[in-house]
């Protein structure tokens, strides 16, 4: 079969198979890979240590898949429009904000079943057994950079790949073959003047157009750092627990975005701005049964739970108090009591006050007592009790 009639039916057979995008691309180079080998030497990446091991493979995909000719990116959109809170409305009733993509099923596995039926197709459609590999957000691709070069979309200055048709709710996933296909061709830059998503940033994390430091991202503060929060950042984090979409959310070619026609991207129960205090009480188990096949895993329950802490500290409501105070003197690990302590300094008053000083004098962490020292004297600082129903409006 041609290359050009064979690539109109792959792109046919995925868009049958739920794709919104499907874009064909020579496996070659990226164009980009001085931008990302600076990006990586300034250690915008964080403690993202596996870019910088399959940095090279990343650079130089033919010596990682000698065979692959063509590379077939597609794009999944996982946006929900219909919603039960919006993130002001969240927050101002206690619940912690996720990131949409992680309202419902886990996309990896979304995205990888449909590849992997794609890749039959093809072997069908050629009656050949044609090597092919599939990737979900996994392996050493850049998948950014392949989805732009098939006209997936173009770079934001957000760093997230746009589309003028779905905007940019959507993940991208790759199926390399050792096939020469028709090949498509990038979209031009449509983001122009604008800088909403840059200006919307809470933590600054961007350090000009299209280039993103990592290191302050509430994304990955939440997800793939694994430590403590640096304290700087945590009041500007608001009530995000996982994830965090606000330079999505502002870009005006999402204002009105297409939903997703995956139903498994519905938000599950207890998805879409659960309920903070209730999280604290999880057991590793209950953490692993209630996010069961949903990418909230990927943070682990102590990386959960830290982020919940940080969320009620900066939402300063006193109710929390009780199930703070019992996570800083009961919770097994001393990263989730450390966060609890500077949410017990965040919000204040006594008693808040009376639980750290008692934690002052039992705890054997080394880290969670400098914790509960800085809280205390945050407390004394403040002299001033916290408000029983209303948010901290202490400068952070």
């Amino acid at each position: 079969m041609a290359p050009a009639s064979l690539s109109r039916r792959i792109k046919t057979q995925g868009a049958a198979l739920g794709f919104d995008l499907v874009g064909i691309s020579p496996a070659q180079p990226p164009a980009h890979a001085d931008a990302f080998a600076e990006w990586l030497r300034r250690a915008y990446h964080g403690e993202m240590a596996y870019l910088t091991r399959t940095a090279e493979t990343r650079l130089h995909p033919e010596t990682f898949l000698p065979w692959a000719r063509s590379v077939v990116s597609v794009a999944l959109n996982y946006n929900t429009l219909h919603i039960s809170y919006t993130r002001e409305e969240a927050a101002g009733s206690g619940r912690g904000w996720i990131s949409r993509y992680a309202w419902g099923a886990d996309y990896h596995d979304v995205m990888g079943e449909k590849l992997e039926r794609l890749l039959a197709f093809v072997r069908a459609e050629t009656a050949q057994d044609v090597q092919g590999r599939v990737f979900v957000d996994a392996g050493p691709v850049l998948d950014r950079e392949v989805g732009a070069r098939a006209g997936i979309g173009w770079f934001g200055k957000n760093t997230n790949l746009l589309s003028m048709r779905i905007g940019s709710f959507f993940v991208l996933g790759e199926l390399f073959l050792e096939l020469d296909l028709d090949w498509d061709h990038p979209v031009r830059d449509r983001c122009g003047r604008c800088r909403l998503c840059l200006d919307a940033c809470p933590t600054n994390a961007f350090v000009g157009p299209y280039v993103l430091d990592a290191r302050k991202c509430i994304s990955y503060l939440t997800i793939e750092l694994k430590g403590p929060i640096p304290r700087a950042l945590r009041p500007l984090m608001g009530a995000h627990i996982f994830g965090c979409d606000i330079c999505q959310d502002v870009c005006p070619y999402n204002a009105n975005g297409r939903a997703t026609r995956e139903p498994v991207f519905q938000p599950r129960p207890g998805l879409h701005a659960p309920e903070l205090i209730p999280l604290l009480r999880l057991t590793d188990a209950e953490f692993k049964a209630r996010f069961r096949g949903s990418p909230i895993l990927r943070a682990k329950r102590r990386g959960f739970l830290r982020n919940v802490c940080v969320a009620l500290g900066n939402l300063g409501f006193a109710a929390a108090v009780p199930a703070l105070a019992q996570a800083l003197v009961g919770d097994p690990d001393a990263l989730v009591r450390a966060h609890a302590a500077w949410a017990l300094g965040r919000i204040g008053g006594a008693q808040a006050e009376g639980v750290l000083e008692e934690a002052a004098g039992r705890e054997a962490d080394s880290a969670v007592r400098e914790e509960v020292a800085m809280a205390l004297d945050e407390i004394g600082a403040a002299g001033m009790p916290a408000r029983p129903d209303a948010p901290d409006r202490r400068p952070g």
